[in-house]
C-alpha cells in the first residue's frame, strides 16, 4: 500500500504541496492537460528545479490569465470539478478540501458554507493547487496520508478581508477542526495557508508511519527563510497499519421503558446516523431491572443525536464523552460458492488478512437454493481460505476521512453480529 507523509518542517501551501509531487515523479505535462480540461480561465503552470540552502527539488507557479476570477463561491467550484475530466476520486476528494474551507470560513464570517465568497482561495491559482494535489495522490496511487505537527509562525498576513494575524482565522479553524499538533517557529510570516491547513484535515493522520521508504520529494515555497522554506513529501510502501479516529459516546439509563419503544429507538437513532445503538442490562434503583442505551457516534452528529433520544425514550437527561477507536483496514470482495458468488468481508491486521462471509449474502443464497445456511457459510469459508477472493473495492479510508453518512458502517455493524466465525489467512503467500 503506497503511503505519503508530509513533513511540514517549514509550514505547507497549496503550491509547495504541487511542487513536492513533482519532485516525486508526476508529470507536468499531465498535470497541464488535466487543468485544460477544468472549465477555468486561461493558466500557465511553470515548474523547475532549483537548489536552495544546499537542498534541491521543485518550485512551481501557476500565473493565470489577467483577466481571471479572483473569487468565487462554493457551488461555482463544485461546477467547475464536476464538468472537468477528472477521475471521480480526484473530483471528490478535491471538493471536500473546497468543502472544509468553506466551513472554516463560515464559521468565521457567521454564513452559511453557501455563503461564503472564496478570495484568495477562489482564484485560478487555488482551484489548480488543490485540484492538482488532488490528482497527484490518485495518479501516484496513495492510500494513506501522515504528516508532522505543523509549525504557526507569527506576524500578520495581508488578505481580502484585510491585515490578518498569524495563523489566519481559517487556517486554525482547519487546523482545530483536524486536532492538529503544532509547534512554535520563530518565522515572523505565514508558514501554513487556508490551502496548505485543508490539505491536511482533508487527507491526513497526524503521527509518523512506519514504511519502506521509496523517494523523497522537495517542494520549495515561494519566500526566503533564514532555512530552507521546503516541504518534503516521502513516498513509500507500507503495511495497513490500524485506523485511529475520535468518536462521540452516549449513554442513558432507562429503567420505565417498553421493549417496544426501545427497539423503536435503536431505528431511529441509526436511520439518524449513529454509528452503533446497544442495550445493556443494569440495575438501577430500588432494584428495577433496566437497560443502559449506548450510542456511537462521529462528533460532529452527537448533539442531534442526544436530542433524538430525549425526544424518543423516558430519559431526562444523557452522558456524553468522546473516545479514541482503533479499527483495522476493511476490503470487500466475493468468493464463489456450489450456490453463487457470495460477499465477503476482509480486514488486515499487520501481514495477516481474517474473512468472514456477509451474513444476507449467505442467507439469500442459501434461500435461493434451499439449503441449510451454515452450508453455504461452510462453502465460503473454504473458498476463501484457499485465497480464492475476488476484490470488488480497495481497503477503506479512515473514517473520518470519508463522506459524511453512516449507511456502510451501518451494514457493516449488521454484518458484523451476524457473520460467523472469521478465519485467517497470510497475504505474504
Amino acid at each position: 500500500m503506497k503511503i505519503l507523509y508530509f513533513d511540514c518542517f517549514s509550514g505547507i501551501s497549496g503550491d509547495m504541496v504541487l511542487a513536492a509531487m513533482l519532485d516525486l515523479g508526476l508529470s507536468l505535462a499531465d498535470l497541464r492537460a488535466m487543468v485544460a480540461s477544468l472549465p477555468i480561465e486561461r493558466v500557465r503552470i511553470e515548474a523547475e528545479r532549483i537548489t536552495r540552502q544546499g537542498i534541491t527539488g521543485h518550485v512551481v507557479r501557476v500565473i493565470p490569465d489577467e483577466q481571471a476570477k479572483t473569487a468565487r463561491h462554493l457551488h461555482e467550484i463544485q461546477e467547475i470539478l464536476d464538468h472537468g475530466s477528472l477521475p471521480p476520486p480526484v473530483r471528490e476528494t478535491a471538493g471536500r478540501v473546497f468543502r472544509l474551507l468553506a466551513e472554516a470560513e463560515a464559521q468565521i464570517h457567521g454564513v452559511t458554507p453557501e455563503e461564503v465568497h472564496f478570495h484568495e482561495v477562489g482564484a485560478v491559482d487555488s482551484i489548480v493547487d488543490i485540484v492538482g494535489a488532488a490528482w497527484g495522490l490518485h495518479t501516484l496511487g496513495i492510500r494513506a496520508v501522515y504528516a508532522s505537527p505543523v509549525p504557526t509562525g507569527t506576524g500578520t498576513v495581508e488578505t481580502a478581508h484585510g491585515t490578518l494575524p498569524v495563523p489566519a482565522p481559517a487556517t486554525m479553524a482547519l487546523l482545530a477542526r483536524c486536532r492538529a499538533p503544532l509547534r512554535a517557529s520563530p518565522a515572523m510570516t505565514e508558514l501554513v495557508t487556508p490551502t496548505g491547513a485543508a490539505l491536511l484535515a482533508a487527507l491526513a493522520r497526524f503521527e509518523q508511519p512506519a514504511l519502506s521508504l521509496e523517494a523523497v520529494g522537495y517542494g520549495f515555497g515561494q519566500k526566503t527563510l533564514p532555512w530552507p522554506n521546503v516541504l518534503r513529501l516521502w513516498l513509500g510502501e507500507g503495511t495497513p497499519a490500524l485506523e485511529s479516529d475520535r468518536v462521540s459516546i452516549l449513554e442513558a439509563n432507562l429503567d420505565d421503558e417498553s421493549p417496544e419503544i426501545l427497539g423503536a429507538a435503536m431505528e431511529t437513532l441509526l436511520d439518524a446516523g449513529a454509528l452503533d445503538v446497544s442495550f445493556t442490562p443494569i440495575q438501577m434503583k430500588k432494584n428495577r431491572p433496566a437497560v443502559k442505551l449506548t450510542v456511537l457516534a462521529e462528533p460532529a452528529r452527537i448533539d442531534a443525536l442526544a436530542a433524538r433520544v430525549l425526544e424518543e425514550t423516558s430519559t431526562l437527561g444523557v452522558r456524553i464523552w468522546e473516545a479514541r477507536r482503533l479499527k483495522s483496514p476493511r476490503r470487500h470482495g466475493v468468493v464463489e460458492t456450489p450456490w453463487g458468488e457470495v460477499a465477503v468481508k476482509v480486514k488486515q491486521i499487520g501481514q495477516r488478512l481474517v474473512a468472514a462471509p456477509e451474513f444476507e449474502a449467505c442467507r439469500q443464497a442459501a434461500r435461493a437454493a434451499g439449503v441449510p445456511i451454515a452450508e453455504v457459510y461452510r462453502a465460503a469459508i473454504a473458498c476463501a481460505q484457499t485465497g480464492r477472493i475476488k476484490y470488488t473495492e480497495d481497503f477503506d479510508p479512515p473514517a473520518d476521512r470519508r463522506p459524511s453518512g453512516a449507511s456502510s458502517d451501518r451494514a457493516d455493524q449488521e454484518n458484523d453480529r451476524a457473520s460467523a466465525r472469521p478465519f485467517s489467512v497470510d497475504m505474504r503467500g
